[in-house]
């Protein structure tokens, strides 16, 4: 899945390297001359998302960053009280007048990304969280987290299996063992007698699909990894555009339950080999949008990645809230970017509130009902009437246009009651 191209290099210098970190003394940093520093609000806060200190975690882990106060923006072009997050691992903080460095202690995270997919060798780790400026400079003062010590365990914790339907089973449409295809390929899946559901979604009978290229099947009673060999479609998508280079390579479909855990048992295709050429595009089932012209007037849609998922950190479906509540939002597999910045794979939040979704085609209206949030904000304070109402958050492009795929959430109903509790019924 394409989550790797955001958080696949913390991984691997993470992983490659942790042991090496934590042995050898603090690094002696350049010392530069100093950098003008942009100014902090003072009510700006940094933290992590439901990771505490001293908490024990598997050795590959998503990290999700909380920021209250100030904007997230993509490295580059410069923008008031706003940055982007930078993770420290097993160090202290650098001088906090220069641009962070950017090594295996120090991962930057300069297209706007919120969360980070990271793996530790076992043992204790520190992790701090220090945001900066569009130059990778801390602000004035320094926005940082607090530091944190985890500790890394041994081994991946078994998961529960879903139970799969007899006579279910997964396989590639109109590609067979031995086929001869072009480097940018689409590669189509097909699946009976399962639903599919996205992750995050428990259903009875229900999983996604994973491609697994050029490695054997990973263990069958824990989560199924994510990195360039193990691709999620967690969107319960049915095909993928795959780019692989010239040679032999192994194609393997397996189904994951809404944690990418295979059912038992495990719905999985026979593991047939491709011969990788150069040559043409294979054209998409799914054709590209035309740019906008007189015959549509409709803008072109941006691309998106296949993985990327839009997400509520708070509330959940069914939650009871407050009538004033700050409503999270969590992204993976893309960057945050302000409205009017185009940047690949990046865009803004907007919050759908008590309205349909609008049309993907098109940019999304600005009401009440259709809050953006083209600061590059992570989070916004609403104010609802007690009673039921619905949310879903749908990401949209520089100019508030969904992307293709779009990326949107599923929609959630919340319950506004005084003190944020639900009713008790008297008997």
């Amino acid at each position: 899945m394409r989550r790797v191209r955001l958080c696949l290099v913390p991984a691997v210098l993470a992983w490659g390297f942790g042991a090496l970190a934590t042995a050898l003394p603090e690094p002696a940093f350049a010392q530069e001359r100093a950098r003008p520093r942009s100014p902090a609000p003072a009510n700006a806060r940094l933290g992590f998302i439901d990771l505490a200190n001293n908490a024990r975690v598997p050795g590959k882990l998503t990290v999700r960053f909380a920021l209250t106060g100030m904007d997230v923006a993509p490295a580059g072009p410069p923008q008031r009280n706003a940055g982007h997050h930078h993770l420290l691992i097993d160090t202290e903080l650098p001088p906090l007048d220069q641009p962070i460095p950017s090594d295996f202690n120090h991962i930057h995270f300069g297209g706007g990304q919120t969360e980070a997919e990271i793996a530790l060798t076992p043992g204790k780790h520190t992790l701090q969280l220090l945001f900066a400026d569009h130059d990778h400079v801390p602000h004035n003062p320094p926005v940082t987290s607090e530091k944190i010590t985890i500790e890394v365990t041994a081994e991946a914790d078994e998961k529960p299996r879903s139970v799969a339907a007899p006579g279910a089973r997964v396989f590639f449409v109109d590609l067979a063992d031995g086929a001869t295809i072009p480097t940018r390929s689409r590669i189509r899946f097909g699946a009976e007698g399962v639903s599919l559901t996205p992750a995050g979604t428990k259903s009875a009978n229900g999983g996604h699909h994973h491609l697994l290229v050029d490695t054997e099947l990973p263990p069958l009673d824990r989560e199924i990894p994510s990195d360039f060999n193990h691709l999620h479609f967690g969107r319960a998508q049915t095909e993928a555009e795959l780019t692989l280079p010239p040679g032999e390579h192994t194609l393997q479909l397996l189904m994951g339950d809404h944690d990418h855990v295979p059912h038992d048992p495990p719905l999985m295709s026979p593991r047939i080999k491709v011969r990788v050429v150069e040559g043409q595009q294979v054209a998409s089932a799914v054709q590209p949008a035309s740019p906008a012209g007189p015959a549509t007037g409709k803008p072109a849609l941006t691309p998106a990645p296949n993985d990327a998922v839009v997400y509520f950190v708070y509330p959940r479906d069914g939650d009871a809230i407050f009538p004033n509540t700050t409503i999270r939002f969590g992204l993976r597999n893309m960057g945050v970017a302000p409205a009017g910045v185009a940047k690949a794979n990046t865009g803004h939040h907007h919050l759908i509130i008590d309205a349909p979704t609008p049309p993907l085609d098109q940019a999304i209206p600005a009401d009440l009902n259709h809050i953006h949030l083209g600061g590059g904000q992570t989070e916004r304070k609403i104010t609802l009437p007690m009673g039921e109402h619905t949310l879903q958050l749908i990401l949209a492009d520089e100019n508030h246009v969904p992307h293709d795929p779009p990326i949107m959430s599923e929609r959630i109903t919340v319950l506004v009651a005084p003190g944020g509790k639900r009713p008790v019924r008297r008997r």
